[in-house]
């Protein structure tokens, strides 16, 4: 089914080229939600940027395009307001029509893409042998959601976890590895490091204070980049061990990540040697200072001396960039990658952009074949500085997502004290999980956002506990109703799809307005890869539902058709709510 925007701007782009000619049939209509609902439910907004165009008044313009415009079966009488805004108000009967294609569609009205991408979506990327931590949250949740809608969509979706799995200080790592005889239960996938960051630091402070120790990891170095056999099997245990911490931490944070996904920095290894040998040959890479690099336009000292991008480094060894560069060459060449987008925080938007150039100019990089950075900002504490624990260190994410579950049950044992002790753990990791993606995820991304307890479980306002509950909600009233059964689970629903539709009331109509732009947000979200779009129209969803609730009874309805209209409704809503939080990777309880 086309939702009303798509089939209204069809409509708009007939009425502008019978009034102003074929040369303007492409001209965007510029059709938005009406933002204050009294001047109706869409507007249309080119008038004002098409009188340039051809010489009009705006208003004459939009009298002109309303005289061609063929939308008598789809809105009531469109009217012009201002200096030439067209206002469209949506037929009841039309607006039920679409509720029950709505009831009878799975996919709730989000087509599929008619021409399918292959998207390489890199996210999380933590680095081995050290725990995730607060500051991993942004890319974990934003990646894996933005992977979900493009995958809904239809596109061929490949995951890439970047890990930091590379780099001299392995050395140290593998050394201390096998000095402290932790090496063998590494092997067998245990948690044998049980505490990643403080392996780290032991790890660093005997290389700092033993230099005998110091010796070797330099040592380890050159065998681990050398193929040594034994060194790399430390280093794969290493990379073991880290993965089980990993994986624990995906696992709660219910994103889709798995090991087949990662991709780490090692694996471009034999890659570099022909990748900065192919920049020298096109002229792109030059030596410079024993180093190779790139001079990127724009990219200057404070002095306004160019500053290079650094393929290779004047001892031979190479950094991120020619890692990067690598990557491309194989996204696109090998996994055949029509679009990359890379989930990285804001402050590597430097180097992303003199990457992306360097690939450009090398021909990895074409209209046909996109990068993206997907940048995103910082987390910040209440205090609004990069969000600490009381003692000033660095956030675990186990942690967090610990004290989530923990604050999320007694909130929920407030509110139900009589829920038994097995269902209130499983509903307080889902509210608490939920909260805290969502509170990520509903942040315009390239924003700084603050993290707050308070604000994020809060079960009013724009918040996960808030939609959740709309959800519970709907799914009450159906057991209420006696037509979903009482332990029905998520996914379980009455077959509406052949239920009559009647509006009746003016939070019905507005109720069924917002589902049909399911399919509207989901395809602007793939586009801008922005997850805020889609949580700003579930929490729209949500709010909406909550007024039909307040102001419709359905158990109470009129006559049996009108209750089975609006139980109708509430089963339509819960899929909507379920739906678009499952884009999100949050899940919904049964009950709260």
């Amino acid at each position: 089914m086309n939702d009303p925007q798509t089939t209204l701007a069809q409509r708009f782009a007939a009425a502008i080229a019978a009034a102003f000619g074929d040369e303007h049939a492409d001209t965007d209509p510029l059709i938005r939600p009406a933002q204050n609902p009294k001047f109706g439910d869409y507007q249309a907004n080119v008038a004002m940027s098409l009188a340039k165009r051809v010489g009009k008044n705006p208003r004459e313009v939009a009298a002109a395009i309303i005289d061609r415009l063929d939308v008598a079966e789809l809105c009531e009488t469109p009217d012009v307001a201002g200096p030439g805004f067209i206002n469209l108000k949506l037929r009841t009967d039309y607006l039920q029509r679409l509720a029950a294609d709505l009831a009878a569609d799975p996919r709730l009205g989000v087509a599929a893409v008619a021409q399918p991408q292959t998207v390489v979506v890199d996210y999380s990327s933590p680095n081995v042998a050290k725990e995730m931590h607060v500051g991993h949250l942004r890319s974990t949740v934003i990646g894996d959601a933005l992977a979900r809608v493009l995958e809904f969509l239809g596109h061929n979706v490949i995951r890439q976890n970047h890990l930091g799995d590379w780099g001299t200080q392995f050395g140290m790592l593998i050394e201390y590895l096998a000095d402290t005889g932790q090496a063998e239960s590494a092997a067998s996938g245990s948690a044998a490091i049980a505490d990643l960051n403080q392996f780290y630091k032991q790890a660093k402070a005997k290389f700092d204070a033993d230099e005998d120790f110091a010796e070797r990891s330099r040592k380890r170095v050159v065998a681990l980049q050398g193929g040594d056999e034994a060194t790399r099997r430390l280093w794969q245990q290493l990379i073991e061990a880290s993965k089980h911490h990993f994986n624990e931490a995906y696992g709660k944070l219910n994103v889709t990540l798995v090991d087949e996904h990662i991709c780490g920095e090692s694996f471009y290894n034999d890659l570099l040697d022909e990748t900065v040998a192919m920049l020298m040959d096109k002229g792109i890479a030059v030596e410079t200072e024993g180093a190779v690099g790139v001079f990127v336009p724009g990219f200057n000292n404070k002095e306004g001396d160019p500053v290079p991008l650094i393929v290779r480094k004047s001892d031979g060894g190479y950094g991120y960039a020619a890692t990067d560069l690598s990557a491309i060459r194989y996204r696109v060449g090998t996994l055949h990658a029509d679009r990359i987008a890379y989930v990285v925080d804001a402050r590597q938007s430097d180097h992303f952009e003199q990457v992306f150039w360097t690939a450009e100019q090398a021909g990895w990089l074409d209209a046909a074949h996109a990068a993206e950075h997907v940048k995103f900002g910082t987390i910040l504490g209440e205090d609004h500085k990069p969000f600490k624990t009381r003692a000033g260190e660095t956030v675990r994410l186990a942690d967090l997502l610990n004290e989530a579950g923990e604050r999320a049950a007694a909130i929920i044992a407030e509110k139900d004290p009589e829920m038994d002790d097995a269902r209130r753990a499983a509903v307080a990791h889902v509210v608490g999980i939920g909260a805290v993606k969502y509170g990520d995820l509903s942040s315009d991304r390239i924003k700084d956002y603050v993290f707050s307890w308070e604000r994020m479980l809060a079960f009013e306002g724009n918040t996960a506990p808030y939609l959740q509950n709309a959800y519970v909600r709907a799914r009450s009233i159906l057991r209420k109703l006696g037509v979903l059964a009482e332990d029905a689970a998520g996914g379980v629903e009455p077959d509406v799809s052949k239920t009559s539709i009647t509006l009746v009331d003016p939070v019905e109509h507005a109720l069924v307005l917002k589902l049909v732009q399911l399919g509207d947000v989901v395809g602007q979200v793939a586009g801008s890869l922005e997850p805020h779009r889609l949580c700003n129209y579930l929490y729209e969803l949500a709010t909406a539902f909550h007024k039909f609730f307040e102001a419709c009874p359905v158990m109470r309805a009129e006559t049996d058709a009108l209750r089975d209209s609006r139980a109708a409704l509430c089963v339509v809503t819960a899929r909507a709510l379920r739906a678009g939080l499952d884009l999100l990777g949050i899940d919904v309880p049964e009950r709260m």
